[in-house]
């Protein structure tokens, strides 16, 4: 048996440690490895469980540094879904971490303004999510962090909203206005949202879409408390102020109630909401606020989110029980254990499994704990829900006790009368002391009505200094409404203190008319008395007896009065105690307007500081745009001498719509200028238009010289060289607003002139039209029809001319050919000639529906570019059908090419479709001669088809094909013609290549050149035709159209027709 008797020590040490290190690392692992996997680029949605362990991290270090640490180290600005997910965190964990998380986000702020900044400055779909997302973010920290009573989940009871609204009207109405604008946050986040999906038609089922509605489960959370919150204080600011003051508060309340309604309308029918969260629904109409038992029909819309289903991977634990050893740890631990036995303080299977219990134990309080929170919310909720009920019903039994105490208020006043007309009734007869109690009552109202003027002037002279103190308090809005308020409560009281002094006065005034009414009653009964006695003085003894009652009703009578006297001085020491409570209260206004004064001074100095920083950061902002600017104009001049530059052209017409553009710029940056001379405070309007002007000036000088390089020399070189001076000037003006003295005197005018200069540069530039007069088309119109309708007779006729020549030289298969070319040209002719005689036909009919009191020729001077455009085509359809016929002719000698008729089929067909264009363009859509030259343009299509057809067909039989016999060939001399083959191909192709390239810059000629005409200082003004192929040769009987098209800007609203351009090749 093997014995040790010195175990190392290190051996028997193996069991690991629960060392402080050991933890934070572990937690420190398992918070990076949480936060890894919650926020990816991946388009899904976060997943619970590593929220949720991020979460309980932030309660285990009671605030969220981990998370920061790792979370300010992500790419953000490198993908926008990164960024959105981070947002759904931080969002989660403001909600539900611990308390201290609001304090380490606000050290964030930059952080995350900066990444909402950044992606709402591009044009990303998530990144204009992540854009609205982050103002969220930025003001629920802000709203927490001012209201400390809210916490971040928003779940507070009706006591504390009590509390942190205060009885205070102002604080509750400002509130209010924070809690709208934390809701408008909300909902513009889900709208935006909900707005992307309705786009893309998603299916809520998709992980990109579940990516996007994620984040909404915090926003239902968080609208449900506001919602409920803001009906709280909008009735309670309903019942402290005027319905006509709240109309604002209301509209803006109805507005948001809406969006709201339709939000969880919207996410209710989504069948992902349906298994996260319940969501509330709200009522049909918003609650009336103008009627305040409305309050009671209000019910606390609760969010319930359901219990989740377990996770299929096993969650890991925060904090690591025991460090698990190493590999090598482990094979060392395993060579002892085979060495020399298990030591004493080896791990055994009961270490294991008290490790694992452990774990299921954390497992098991974080879900008690779970638990317990969500229980507490409910019993919270429903605690509320009694609290209000309760409160509701407290209301109620103050209302009836009031009325209780109306009522028997109300006995008591008619007991009172009952017995003051009993007391009347024994007032009979005592005119004497009625008239003494009259007399000291007028001089106690005499003596009230001093008291009262004094009141009255102490009431003024505080009204006075009240307008002083208003008038000094105006200088900033935040210290006018706290002068506000200061001046309402001390109006409330004054106005209070004032209608208690009146309301004493009045009393007193109704005790005097009360008094002379019932001296002028005794008056009468007096006088009655005495009639009485005048007809009664036989009755003596009655008369003594009756003396001696009345000498007992005076005994009670003055009684009655010292009573009275007794009431009248205990008045008058109210009425001393109220003075003395008015001088103090006046004494403590003086004493809190001097305070009021020192805090305004001081907000005068931060004004000015502030004021001082707005000037230098205003004309800061300005000064970057002015260094932009120049940039942007050097850049532009840079291209003039540029030799890269010189290949890009431009048109004079848009260099003439970009000078107007600059013109204009220039205009509003006068106006810009003016108005930051005017109020230096806000540089925005100058920044806007010096931007546009940069812009606008830049492109102007970029267009005015690649308008230079299609421009004759002299042109080009004033043009430049305007270009350059315009860059210059703009760049003085630049110069000038980088001085704050040089500012006010800057002037545009040299930018203006150099401008002009351009525009009128680009105006030279442009086409000008023949020198026709409008008199003269209508002339011209009807000489051309005829002209044409002359040049296809003529055609026909040299057709039937040619046809019997070639019967008379020709025979066999050469004579069948061009019988078949030649028939098929006339083919083409006849169709042609019906066509113009249809169009001559629908021209009449135009004209005549449309001059109405004008005469022809001036109803084609007022349509003056319908007509050039209508004898351009038919000039195009007479030149065609000349170039046919000599085509033709030459074919048939044998001196021409069928080449040559293919393209003159072509040439036609398309001369054809400019003229139905043209005459199409006026017509009625359900003209008959319309639908008649429409078929008549397919017909000659089709002839012209015919006549390609014709001459393939016919040149396929003339031409002969060799035939290629190779017998005798050796395989050399095979190898030698193969190789000469090969070159003659490669030429041919070389040569097509050059032909083509060949023709696509004649193309490109003619296009350049199509209604482009010589400067007048160079030639006659006559146009510049654009070249015609070769072989196609003018006859002298018709003409090609030598009227240009004008460009679209050229043509006249009158016209009622834009040019149609067609080249024929």
């Amino acid at each position: 048996m093997n014995t040790i008797k010195n175990v190392p020590a290190r051996v028997l040490s193996r069991r690991p440690g629960h060392s402080l290190e050991a933890e934070r690392e572990q937690f420190d692992k398992t918070q990076a490895m949480s936060i890894s996997k919650a926020i990816n680029t991946q388009e899904a949605p976060v997943k619970e469980k590593h929220a949720r362990r991020i979460i309980l991290g932030t309660h285990h270090e009671k605030g969220a540094f981990t998370f920061w640490s790792y979370a300010i180290g992500l790419p953000l600005p490198s993908s926008s879904i990164l960024s959105w997910k981070f947002c759904h965190v931080l969002h989660k964990v403001l909600r539900d971490g611990h308390p201290n998380v609001l304090q380490d986000c606000q050290r964030y702020r930059s952080n995350i303004r900066e990444t909402g900044d950044l992606w709402g400055h591009l044009h990303d779909r998530y990144g204009q999510l992540v854009n609205i997302y982050t103002k969220l973010l930025l003001t629920k920290i802000s709203f927490h962090l001012k209201h400390p009573d809210f916490p971040p989940g928003l779940e507070v009871t009706d006591e504390v909203l009590e509390k942190a609204a205060g009885t205070d009207v102002n604080n509750i109405f400002q509130l209010t206005v924070e809690m709208f604008d934390y809701m408008d946050c909300e909902l513009k986040l889900t709208e935006s949202v909900l707005r992307q999906l309705s786009t893309a038609m998603a299916v809520s089922q998709m992980s990109s879409v579940q990516c996007r509605l994620a984040p909404l489960i915090q926003v239902i959370q968080d609208c449900s408390h506001l919602y409920h919150y803001t009906v709280q204080l909008m009735f309670k600011l309903h019942a402290c102020l005027p319905a006509d003051t709240l109309q604002g508060h209301r509209d803006r309340f109805h507005e948001q109630f809406r969006s709201l309604k339709n939000f969880f309308k919207r996410a209710s029918d989504m069948l992902y909401f349906k298994r996260l969260i319940q969501i509330p629904r709200l009522p049909e109409s918003p609650p009336n606020f103008l009627r305040a038992s409305a309050l009671a029909e209000h019910v606390k819309p609760v969010v319930v989110i359901p219990e989740e289903a377990p996770e299929d991977e096993e969650p890991e634990n925060l904090i690591e029980i025991s460090t698990a050893p190493s590999v090598e740890q482990q094979n060392m631990s395993d060579i002892f254990e085979q060495t020399f036995g298990p030591p004493n303080g080896i791990r055994d299977d009961r270490d294991l499994q008290i490790e694992n219990l452990k774990k299921e134990v954390d497992l098991l309080r974080a879900e008690l704990e779970k638990i317990k929170l969500e229980a507490q919310r409910y019993i919270t909720q429903l605690k509320a829900q009694i609290n209000s009920l309760e409160a509701e019903l407290e209301e109620q039994r103050k209302q009836k006790q009031k009325a209780l105490v109306d009522n028997e208020q109300l006995r008591d006043e008619v007991e009172r009368l009952q017995r003051a007309q009993l007391e009347s009734s024994r007032t009979q007869g005592l005119y004497v002391e009625a008239e003494k109690k009259a007399s000291a009552t007028e001089m106690r109202y005499a003596k009230l009505k001093e008291k009262h003027s004094e009141l009255i002037n102490t009431h003024a002279e505080l009204l006075r200094k009240n307008a002083d103190t208003a008038k000094q308090l105006t200088v900033t809005q935040q210290s006018q409404e706290e002068v506000a308020r200061v001046k309402e409560q001390l109006a409330f009281q004054m106005e209070q203190v004032k209608r208690e002094s009146e309301m004493k006065l009045e009393d007193q005034t109704l005790q005097m008319e009360q008094l002379k009414k019932e001296l002028e009653a005794k008056k009468e009964e007096l006088t009655q008395i005495q009639s009485s006695l005048s007809h009664s003085k036989q009755a003596g003894s009655e008369l003594h007896s009756q003396v001696e009652a009345l000498h007992a009703e005076k005994d009670s009578l003055r009684k009655s009065v010292s009573e009275k006297e007794c009431e009248l001085l205990s008045v008058k020491g109210l009425i001393q105690e109220k003075e003395l409570l008015l001088n103090q209260e006046a004494e403590r206004s003086a004493k809190e307007i001097r305070e009021l004064q020192g805090k305004l001074m001081e907000k005068k100095n931060q004004e000015q500081s502030l004021q001082q920083k707005l000037l230098d950061d205003q004309f800061g902002m300005l000064q970057g745009t002015v260094k932009e600017a120049e940039n942007i104009i050097q850049d532009a001049i840079a291209k003039l001498d540029d030799p890269l530059h010189i290949r890009c052209t431009s048109s004079p017409d848009y260099l003439i719509s970009r000078a107007q553009a600059a013109l204009e710029s220039v205009n509003s940056l006068e106006t810009g200028q003016g108005q930051y001379v005017t109020n230096m405070t806000d540089a925005t309007g100058l920044v806007a238009a010096l931007a546009q002007f940069a812009h606008l000036t830049a492109d102007t000088i970029v267009n005015g010289s690649a308008t230079s390089h299609m421009a004759p020399t002299d042109h080009a070189d004033k043009l430049t060289e305007t270009c350059r001076d315009c860059g210059h000037q703009s760049l003085g003006y630049l110069n000038e607003l980088k001085d704050k003295q040089l500012l006010r005197q800057a002037n545009l005018e040299d930018v203006r002139r150099t401008l002009q200069g351009i525009l009128q540069l680009g105006q030279e530039l442009r086409p000008k039209s023949l020198d026709i007069k409008q008199e003269e088309l209508g002339d011209m119109v009807d000489k051309e029809m005829s002209s044409t309708s002359a040049a296809i007779e003529d055609a026909v006729r040299r057709i039937e001319e040619m046809m019997n020549q070639a019967r008379n030289k020709s025979s066999g298969v050469k004579l069948e050919v061009n019988e078949r070319i030649l028939n098929s040209c006339t083919d083409l002719m006849k169709a042609i000639r019906l066509l113009v005689m249809t169009s001559t036909n629908l021209q009449k009919e135009i004209v005549e529906s449309g001059r109405g009191a004008a005469t022809t020729q001036e109803f084609y001077a007022k349509n003056s570019r319908w007509t050039e455009g209508l004898i351009s085509a038919s000039k195009a359809v007479g030149w065609g059908a000349t170039q046919l016929v000599e085509s033709a002719d030459r074919v048939v000698l044998q001196t021409g090419k069928y080449e040559e008729l293919i393209v003159c089929s072509h040439e036609i067909a398309a001369s054809t479709a400019q003229l139905v264009a043209a005459s199409k363009v006026k017509a009625d859509k359900n003209s008959r001669n319309l639908g008649k030259l429409q078929e008549c343009s397919r017909n000659v299509n089709e002839m012209a088809a015919n006549v390609v057809a014709s001459t393939k067909s016919g040149q396929e039989q003339i031409e002969d094909k060799d035939t290629m016999d190779f017998s005798g060939m050796s395989l050399i001399k095979l190898k030698k013609e193969e190789m000469e083959t090969q070159v003659k191909v490669l030429e041919l192709e070389k040569k097509l290549e050059n032909e083509r390239i060949r023709l696509g810059e004649l193309r490109k000629k003619h296009y350049a050149l199509a209604g482009v005409y010589e400067d007048p200082d160079e030639g006659e003004g006559k146009p510049a035709v654009a070249p015609r192929r070769s072989i196609l040769k003018k006859p002298p009987l018709a003409q090609k159209p030598a009227y240009p098209l004008k460009q679209d800007c050229e043509l006249e609203q009158h016209d009622g027709v834009f040019q149609a351009r067609i080249v024929n090749f």
